[in-house]
């Protein structure tokens, strides 16, 4: 049998739709496999006990969010990767070990991004790599686009926090994920952080896992979507850049975010979104906002620089997608 390497962390919410699939997957991927639930009511839990006894179970009292419960199973792991999973996907065979070998190849590689397939629609790209531009906006990769345009590994801002893998000690180096995100961006955080210490993300198109999406929270757009997301928008610009780069990208991230009030406006989910705004500024300015923030270090100015640089060319990927 191969040596395990992989913890594969899969958090878990009301998941009885899709988690038995997910996990009748990962049957024979040679990894490691732990289930953290985040309160569920629905027996999800209880059936991953009776029919996967090699999962190990880290059982939650309530719904502590995304990110908390991905930091207590990558904390339990004890392998050299940990591969982050959501409930509502099926990977193929290989999936793990695709991964792996994306690692191997750089040290400065800390994350690999899978090819997450729409599993609705297989000839879909859901994800293929998540980017970040000095709009304020993060985004997938392909989303909805034919499969056949994303074939080829390259660099990325961010790896999708859905199904993806990380060097487990540059994880708990940079920090893990943020908790006070709870869900939505947070995985783009960890990968601006990453790129602040000089690591960098690859997307993966071997490994391949197909995705429900939104299995959570109910549907591609909604009200809790909405207000996380404007929230942590908001925390994650604050968090990243230095005061100096912050007022660079000040008229961008303006016009970035009136769009984006006006997509929602539109959408009728205008209040939670501007609710998750103002939540956002007052985290900003909270003792733990203040505290989370990632100090500025004048050794790296280039990698600064290299990072505004993508910032201002991923407005035109985005504008081109």
């Amino acid at each position: 049998m191969d040596r395990i390497r992989s913890t594969v962390v899969i958090p878990n919410y009301n998941g009885m739709q899709y988690i038995e699939n997910c996990l009748a997957s990962l049957e024979g991927e040679p990894a490691a496999l732990i289930l953290v639930d985040n309160g569920s009511t629905d027996g999800s839990r209880e059936l991953v006990q009776d029919k996967f006894p090699n999962v190990r179970i880290i059982a939650l009292e309530q719904n502590q969010g995304f990110c908390r419960a991905v930091n207590l199973g990558v904390e339990a792991s004890e392998t050299t990767y940990v591969i982050l999973l959501n409930n509502d996907t099926r990977v193929e065979k290989g999936f793990v070990r695709a991964l792996e070998r994306a690692l191997e190849r750089d040290k400065r590689i800390c994350a690999g991004s899978a090819q997450m397939v729409n599993l609705h629609h297989p000839e879909w790209i859901d994800d293929a790599g998540d980017y970040y531009c000095a709009l304020g906006w993060a985004f997938a990769a392909g989303k909805d686009k034919p499969r056949e345009g994303y074939r080829r590994p390259r660099d990325i801002f961010s790896a999708c926090g859905g199904a993806c893998i990380y060097r487990r000690e540059v994880y708990l180096q940079i920090g893990m994920l943020d908790e006070n995100h709870f869900a939505y961006l947070e995985d783009v955080d960890l990968g601006y952080r990453a790129r602040l210490f000089g690591y960098r993300s690859l997307y993966v198109p071997e490994a391949v896992v197909y995705h429900a999406g939104s299995a959570s929270s109910g549907s591609r757009y909604n009200a809790f979507k909405a207000e996380y997301t404007a929230r942590n928008s908001i925390y994650l610009v604050y968090k990243n850049m230095p005061p100096i780069q912050l007022l660079l990208n000040l008229p961008l991230l303006l016009f970035g975010f009136l769009v984006k009030t006006l997509f929602y406006l539109k959408k009728g989910m205008g209040k939670s979104w501007l609710c998750g705004l103002w939540k956002g500024i007052c985290l900003c300015f909270s003792k733990e906002g203040r505290r989370r923030r990632v100090r500025f270090v004048s050794e790296r100015l280039p990698v600064y620089g290299r990072i505004q640089w993508e910032l201002w060319r991923n407005i035109w990927y985005r504008l081109r997608l």
